[in-house]
This record gives structure tokens, sequence and C-alpha cells, in this order.
């Protein structure tokens, strides 16, 4: 009985064109940018919301990511 030992084969990575992924990169930017926004700027005189309430909402995550607020 023989045994044959065969080669690995070179694994090609696949390939994503740019147009499948830039409408979810964009979405994921705008997406980032507004959470910043509302947790980073959201209060005083840059509020596109009137009232504290997103300010309330996103209070500790305003301290947890290092944005002073008070």
């Amino acid at each position: 009985m023989t045994t044959a030992t065969l080669a690995p084969v070179a694994q090609q990575p696949i390939a994503i064109p740019v147009r499948e992924i830039l409408p979810w990169a964009l979405f994921t930017v705008l997406l980032a940018v507004l959470a910043i926004y509302f947790v980073g700027a959201e209060q005083g005189a840059t509020s596109l919301i009137p009232g504290v309430y997103i300010h309330e909402f996103v209070h500790d995550a305003r301290h947890l990511l290092g944005f002073p607020c008070h």
C-alpha cells in the first residue's frame, strides 16, 4: 500500500468589489458620526433636539468616553 502526499493548494483571497462595500462603509460612517455627535456634542448651543432628554439618555456614555458635560 502506498500513500501519496498532496501538495497544499494555495488559498486565494476572495475579491470583494468596492461597489459592494462602499454603501455599507458609508452607512457605517454615518452611524458612527451620528453616535459621536449625540454622545459628545448634543448639549447646549449645538443641540438639535430641545430639552435635556438626549443628554440624560447618553450621560453615562459621555463619561465613559471621556467627554466632559458638567
